[in-house]
């Protein structure tokens, strides 16, 4: 008999997050399910650096720390925990678990879903040719990893064979979530409006806080940040689900900063693709129905791609960066000039020593408002500058590590508080993501070491999406009584998120009728014009009728993205803010509270 719902809370937005979180659902949250998400694409490159330094390396070690003492409570009240912590070493993440729960003397089963692992196809992926799915790109001479997306099903195949923990490695996100509610609810591969209300539901908790009150737009109006509180997705068969957290912590769950969250690294509403479905989020409503207790409903699937996103990572050369403080009069003209300086320098003696120039540099004073570019308004008398560099040959930035310091007595007055040093030199990794048929990735699960059958991926050829739906503009009597300008924020909220080396920004209107003027203003040429300092490519703008909002994706904004970029902003954290500086025309009649 399928049960009345099922309770998944999520413990870890990213690689790095509290450790308490797991304690407070566990003990607080009356879950079925705790899930964990640690792989950014960022975190996949350096678990990949990980492993080539220490083959039992690969995975997140805070996972096996976190769960130890928390593993006679799960085992006692049945909850079942799924995580993507394995990384690139799913294995050893599974053995280190093993480990710890013979320490507590403890009989668990523990699952390992492998296969995301393509290293030994590359010379297939060169021989058919495979592209760089964004800019086009051959596949590199060498790569360091190779990890395929992979879905839901197999977790539900381990969970239905009994595992009480589940451990991946690169699976998307919401899996953590989707796999459980496939298993718990006996969903089939062609529910596919359940699957994506499952799939948004992972979506919504898979980044913890953030839907709960963390980086919301209205942050002031949100208590409790030394105690937040984080998800709880309490899921019905339908695939409606409710957003919650644990009586008595802090946070704000309103529909709000569910939204934000909804919006959050999402390109086309309508084509979120996903291993186990093609998903529309367009139309999805969010309902307040109680204090912290927002409903979500309306999301709808269909088959998902034939194709399977991998994403790969390169060596490409060597990064340094050197931070220090420059203060006194004009301190962001000192910066500047005392940066281009050191990289002056640095280029007359790789000259002198046959080396080649820099492949990229970049330099940022920061709390000169550096990310804002032309729109910065700040005239400070203290900032921290930071100059970055790359270039393929070490030994030139070993040169550029030791001339930051003979900066201080050549160039500006006031530099002081150098940070960490002389910079280290650390290698580039980069991010290739490419496609390749879903056929040809041998998923395989393992509880306790024993393989068990497992669905294979599938899918299909996508089907054309209908035109767009062009809404009408805003009534030209409405300016009758003259305008006035706002800036975006008054009207809206706003998140950000990366994708690789693209950033969206997702817009939400505070109230409906703000919306027409919001899209009159906000072009793609206009919100191209406003990035121009940052965004190299074109700029899309996408409708979400169902939250009255727009999304925006911005092409080539990050510099390379993930820890291949040298800007202080790598992951556009910051581009929504940047972006509800800008002025809005509305009628003078519009109602706009203070």
């Amino acid at each position: 008999m399928t049960r009345a719902s099922l309770r998944i809370g999520c413990a870890s937005g990213f690689w790095g997050d509290t450790e308490y979180a797991a304690a407070q659902l566990v003990h607080g949250g009356n879950i079925d399910v705790l899930v964990f998400d640690y792989l950014a694409e960022i975190t996949m490159s350096l678990l990949t650096r990980a492993k080539a330094k220490d083959p039992q390396a690969g995975y997140a070690p805070d996972f096996v720390t976190t769960l130890r003492p928390l593993l006679r409570e799960l085992k006692s009240r049945g909850i079942r925990v799924v995580s993507n912590a394995g990384g690139v070493n799913p294995g050893a993440c599974r053995e280190a678990l093993a480990k710890a729960a013979e320490a507590e003397g403890l009989n668990l089963k523990i699952a390992a879903v492998t296969g995301d692992d393509l290293l030994p196809q590359i010379e297939a992926m060169r021989e058919a040719g495979v592209r760089e799915m964004f800019s086009g790109a051959p596949l590199p001479a060498r790569l360091a990893s190779a990890n395929a997306y992979l879905g839901a099903f197999p977790i539900a195949a381990a969970l239905d064979a009994g595992a009480d923990i589940v451990v991946t490695g690169r699976c998307v996100d919401s899996a953590v979530v989707l796999g459980p509610l496939i298993q718990a609810f006996g969903w089939s591969a062609t529910d596919y409006d359940r699957l994506a209300q499952g799939s948004l539901a992972g979506h919504i908790i898979e980044c913890g806080t953030q839907c709960t009150g963390g980086n919301y737009t209205d942050w002031r109006s949100v208590q409790g940040w030394d105690h937040m509180g984080f998800p709880i997705a309490d899921c019905a068969p339908d695939g409606s689900f409710v957003i919650e957290k644990p009586p008595g912590t802090g946070g704000l769950i309103v529909p709000s900063t569910v939204g934000e969250q909804v919006v959050y690294e999402i390109g086309d509403p309508r084509n979120y693709l996903l291993p186990d479905v093609s998903c529309d989020f367009s139309r999805i409503r969010l309902e307040a129905i109680g204090e912290n207790r927002v409903r979500v409903s309306g999301a709808r699937g269909r088959a998902p791609s034939e194709h399977c996103k991998v994403s790969a990572t390169y060596a490409d050369g060597f990064r340094a960066t050197a931070q220090f403080m420059i203060g006194g009069i004009e301190a962001p003209a000192k910066a500047q000039r005392t940066g281009e300086a050191l990289l002056a320098r640095c280029r007359r003696l790789f000259a002198e020593r046959g080396l080649g120039d820099f492949t990229e540099t970049s330099i940022e004073a920061i709390g000169a408002e550096a990310t804002y570019g032309p729109h910065a308004r700040v005239q400070t008398r203290e900032v921290f500058v930071k100059i970055a560099a790359r270039h393929p040959d070490k030994n030139a930035l070993e040169i550029f590590s030791r001339e930051m310091a003979p900066m201080a007595l050549a160039s500006a007055p006031a530099i002081t508080g150098f940070s960490g040093g002389r910079p280290k030199v650390t290698p580039v990794i980069r991010l290739y993501s490419l496609l390749w048929p879903k056929a040809r990735i041998p998923v395989s699960v393992e509880v306790d070491g024993q393989p068990i059958a497992c669905p294979q991926m599938s899918g299909t050829a996508l089907q054309a999406l209908p035109p767009k739906e062009v809404p009408a503009p805003p009534p030209a009597d409405a300016l009758a009584a003259g305008t006035r300008s706002l800036p975006l924020l008054r009207l809206a909220w706003g998140r950000s998120g990366d994708k690789g080396d693209s950033a969206n920004i997702g817009i939400l209107a505070r109230r409906p009728e703000y919306l027409p003027w919001i899209r009159a203003a906000l072009s793609e040429e206009a919100v191209a014009r406003w990035f121009a300092h940052l965004a190299q490519g074109p700029v899309h703008r996408y409708e979400w009728p169902g939250l009255n909002g727009l999304n925006f994706l911005l092409e080539r904004a990050l510099g390379g993205g993930g820890i291949a970029s040298l800007r202080m902003d790598p992951q556009g954290k910051a581009y929504a803010q940047i972006l509800l500086d800008f002025p809005v025309p509305v009628p003078a009649t519009l109602e706009v509270p203070e």
